[in-house]
């Protein structure tokens, strides 16, 4: 059984190994001229730097140190010979010019193809998936793991070809020379590969933890920045060092490790390599004494080697960056492989001409990773046009259930209908197209106001903005701020009160004008004299459209036709305000309570 085992996760290391080089090459394709070029002009570098010892053995062995040639004819072909390494070293610079250049804009596009691919995956993902994840974590596959990507699609292929074509043309000029000699630097080579394959799973280990632990700092640091108001209002700079101390010396402590990994590599590596010059240096130095090498031949030998030196180094400092680029990639790949759950189903329907009529059959819903059911068997009915408030303690469900009819998660069971269509067979674009969404945790961009306003209806005019702010209470604050609508208002609008970024979050669905509309605590920040104005106007514009709100102030909902009232993921009560406060239930105690 365990044998089995084994086999199987061998075949399945396998088949992933398969998969992520066939990933790997489907970035070269839009490139492949390029990339073929590149590596042509890898392999020309290393068969010039190959051919020049040869060179330079034929001028000493065959041209200086034979009677086959007057002075002159000597003189000439000298002459010729330098200047053909001239024309070499010529083509050396215009094919590194190549690599240099056009290579790393190659590896790039690349990089900016695969951050595109990641970013659009993001967007496709669902938010069971956010859940679940740090915003620091996922940043840094964005960034730091994309840079390092793009340089290994750029070097490692170019260095992998001038190190192996490097290492069979030297290893022939050097068996030419002396085949003893030539064992011995295979020896020292060998050695150098074996050590590698011991240490190299090691480091791969901890370039993955310190991965993990800068992945902590970015999220650390991305929370304290946005939530910087918060730590100063409560005076907890000293809490936010403490956190962000300990996991900066987690860092520091993962960093060690991989300090002590490359402490025991990279110093015998250059033992080894170094080592060589003096081991050859003295057995042929007995081969001189004994008749059995030239000092011509030791000087192409010793350039020979010179020359395998110099890529053998660039290729022991990429196994470091290897790993590094390893481990990135594989997290790359995670996400990638993260199949999105909410996805439009084969021949998904476009709503037109919506009513609005939405119904909840037997609707159940479980977090992914929740233990308890949030609803069961939960049923429920509005009509095209009604006016429907969702109440009830914290954790009752009003927000989930509103999410569950934009789509942002997917029910468990049972099914919601709008417009007699099963949510799961529309559109998901179009179908949010026509939900008009304020929420109770209001986001905004770093830009400007109008822009904030424009991403309810992205090809809105400047009138249609201004009066959509004007229904939502917003103009008059607006122009009275440096820029008017060209202001910007910073990181998640720090620059705006909780009042005026509420009535920007209004004016977003007054501009978008959808049939259907959500408001999840859509006035808890504004002062009393603007909660009764945009009041007024939310109920103009929710006058003929299907409208949920969600409050927890309920003096706002008293005039709803239709409250709902939710207990622990199920409608306990349905009425009017004056119906429900006869019953002396949950709401009359919520509403005495509040």
């Amino acid at each position: 059984m365990k044998q089995a085992l084994i086999i199987f996760e061998a075949r399945k290391d396998k088949e992933e190994g398969y998969k992520r080089m066939k990933k790997i090459i489907s970035y070269y394709k839009p490139y492949k001229k390029i990339f073929i070029m590149d590596l042509l002009c890898a392999f020309i570098n290393a068969m010039i730097s190959v051919t020049i010892p040869m060179i330079i053995r034929y001028i000493t062995n065959d041209v200086l140190a034979s009677n086959h040639f007057t002075r002159s004819e000597a003189t000439k072909i000298i002459s010729i010979l330098v200047l053909f390494i001239f024309g070499l070293f010529i083509l050396m610079f215009l094919c590194y010019y190549y690599m240099t250049y056009y290579g790393h804009v190659m590896g790039s596009r690349i990089e900016a193809d695969m951050r595109k691919e990641l970013f659009l995956h993001f967007q496709k993902l669902p938010m069971s998936f956010y859940d679940d994840q740090k915003i620091g974590r996922l940043m840094s596959r964005m960034t730091t793991d994309l840079n390092n990507i793009s340089e290994f699609f750029h070097h490692v292929p170019e260095e992998i070809i001038i190190f192996a074509f490097r290492l069979i043309g030297v290893t022939i000029i050097l068996f030419m020379v002396n085949p003893f000699l030539t064992m011995i630097v295979l020896f020292i080579v060998l050695a150098m590969l074996i050590y590698s394959a011991y240490i190299m799973p090691k480091m791969f280990f901890a370039f993955k933890n310190n991965h993990k632990k800068i992945a902590k700092i970015n999220h650390q640091v991305e929370e304290n920045l946005a939530g910087i108001k918060i730590v100063k209002s409560f005076a907890n700079e000293e809490v936010e060092i403490k956190k962000f101390s300990h996991v900066n010396n987690e860092f520091l402590d993962s960093k060690k490790v991989t300090f002590k990994m490359m402490g025991r590599f990279y110093p015998i590596m250059d033992i080894l390599l170094l080592g060589m010059i003096p081991v050859i240096t003295t057995i042929a130095s007995v081969f001189i004494l004994n008749n059995r090498l030239t000092i011509s031949d030791l000087i192409t030998f010793m350039l020979c080697v010179d020359i395998l030196l110099g890529p053998a180094f660039t290729f022991i400092g990429l196994i470091e960056q290897f790993q590094d680029i390893l481990a990135g990639y594989k997290r790359f790949l995670e996400i990638l492989d993260v199949q999105p759950e909410i996805v439009d189903q084969f021949g998904a329907v476009r709503l037109s001409n919506v009513k609005g009529e939405i119904s909840f059959r037997n609707v159940s819903f479980r977090h992914k990773r929740g233990k308890e059911d949030i609803f069961t068997n939960l049923n429920l009915n509005i009509n095209s046009g009604e006016y429907v408030a969702l109440v009830g303690a914290s954790g009752a469900g009003k927000t989930t259930l509103c999410n569950l009819i934009l789509r942002l998660y997917d029910v468990s069971g049972g099914e919601i209908i709008v417009d007699d269509f099963n949510i799961q067979d529309l559109e998901i674009t179009n179908l949010r197209q026509n939900i008009g969404f304020v929420h109770q945790d209001m986001y905004f961009f770093a830009d400007t106001i109008i822009e904030n306003i424009r991403y309810g209806k992205q090809n809105a005019t400047k009138d249609e903005i201004i009066q959509a702010a004007k229904k939502a209470y917003a103009h008059d604050f607006i122009m009275d701020l440096s820029d008017g609508y060209d202001t910007d208002i910073g990181q998640r609008g720090l620059k705006l009160s909780g009042g005026q970024k509420q009535r920007l979050s209004i004016a977003r669905v007054f501009l978008r004008n959808p049939p259907i509309l959500i408001f999840d605590e859509a006035t808890s920040a504004l002062d009393n004299e603007s909660e009764k104005f945009v009041q007024k106007s939310l109920e103009e514009l929710a006058d003929g459209k299907t409208t949920i709100v969600i409050a927890h102030r309920l003096s706002t909902i008293r005039k709803a036709k239709r409250i709902l009232v939710l207990d622990k993921g199920d409608i306990v009560d349905d009425g009017t305000h004056g119906e429900l406060m006869e019953k002396k239930g949950i709401y009359y105690n919520l509403y005495n309570l509040l």
